[in-house]
């Protein structure tokens, strides 16, 4: 059973403020041992690894257009020819979820009984084609196992294409395009928090906290070496002024990240709508594009193996790079 822990904790941050920026000290009181991430695409597959490689202090999990934990088997050509728009034959869900018992067996990650508590949200458009929707049942499949079914939801009968549903905000609901954000006249970012927190206050259309960078190269050193230099978070006004706040962390997709959306995703998705009424700051650590070893060249967070063969396990670099800046965040 997770428990709770608030700590109150200064930081120096570079803060957004009526678009110029400037130095801040602050104080924030998070909740660190009761964090729930969520993700699109690639970022749905880390999102999943999070989730099973920090148990012990995630609570919940949402994934959009995403597959099973391991499904790469860290490897590119099963990534690209089981995982994502086409299926060869069909997903083991079996053998990807003996490997997650093998590692909980091993200490690789924490006990999967972690997971019976948590709430877990899943979504896959019928209109997606980036993503097949085997792959995202092999996801829905794997979580049965793991979690009970009233704790699970599974969103597959909305004409989405491959996009962040929003309300009205980003680009068509039908055109899988770059910021891959969509005005589908749905509120998934509502939906997936009130499925992970509960009842949450309804947000008014007045934002009072703040986007803030901070580095992740500093933080998170040689963790951080296949991510962007910078990674941002919202910062409601009352978690700003020292308010007990929970912590969501969320994992842009491929192609999405700032070097090539700009704050797009950080912005448009409606989490920090969200999160300004209802005491939660929302973090989104930043991937890059790399044309070198190790190859990524849309950006995507590591759901195959280009980091280490640890990539899917509390050992994995950008998972412990992202538990720095939740560190960073809610320590001295």
């Amino acid at each position: 059973m997770k428990t709770t822990l608030k700590t109150a904790l200064g930081f120096g941050l570079v803060a957004f403020a009526q678009g110029s920026i400037a130095q801040q000290e602050s104080s924030l009181q998070l909740d660190t041992d009761a964090i729930t991430v969520s993700g699109l695409s690639s970022g749905g597959f880390m999102a999943t690894q999070f989730h099973l490689a920090n148990s012990d202090k995630v609570t919940g999990a949402a994934m959009l257009a995403s597959g099973p934990y391991y499904c790469a088997q860290n490897d590119i050509a099963v990534a690209l020819g089981q995982c994502v728009d086409k299926v060869n034959s069909p997903l083991d869900v079996k053998a990807l979820s003996a490997q997650a018992k093998s590692w909980e067996e091993s200490g690789k990650i924490p006990p999967l009984a972690n997971l019976k508590d948590d709430k877990v949200w899943l979504l896959h458009g019928t209109a997606d084609t980036r993503v097949n929707s085997a792959v995202s049942d092999a996801l829905y499949q794997q979580y049965q196992q793991w979690v009970p079914a009233e704790q699970l939801t599974y969103v597959n009968d909305k004409p989405f294409s491959h996009v962040f549903p929003t309300v009205d905000a980003g680009g068509s609901c039908l055109d899988s395009a770059s910021p891959y954000i969509g005005k589908c006249e749905y509120d998934a970012a509502g939906e997936l928090l009130t499925a992970l927190l509960g009842e949450l206050n309804t947000p008014d259309d007045v934002l009072e906290g703040e986007v803030i960078s901070f580095d992740q190269q500093e933080i998170a050193g040689d963790d951080a070496s296949t991510l962007a230099d910078k990674g941002y978070a919202y910062i409601p006004a009352s978690c700003s002024n020292g308010e007990a706040c929970r912590v969501h962390v969320s994992f842009h997709g491929c192609n999405q990240y700032a070097q090539a959306v700009d704050m797009a995703y950080i912005e448009q998705t409606g989490l920090n709508r969200w999160a300004d009424d209802n005491q939660l700051v929302v973090i989104y650590p930043q991937t890059r594009k790399s044309l070198i070893m190790p190859m990524n060249p849309q950006g995507c967070w590591d759901w195959w193996g280009y980091t280490s063969d640890a990539y899917a396990t509390s050992e994995g670099p950008q998972i412990k790079a992202v538990n720095a800046f939740i560190d960073f965040l809610a320590t001295r």
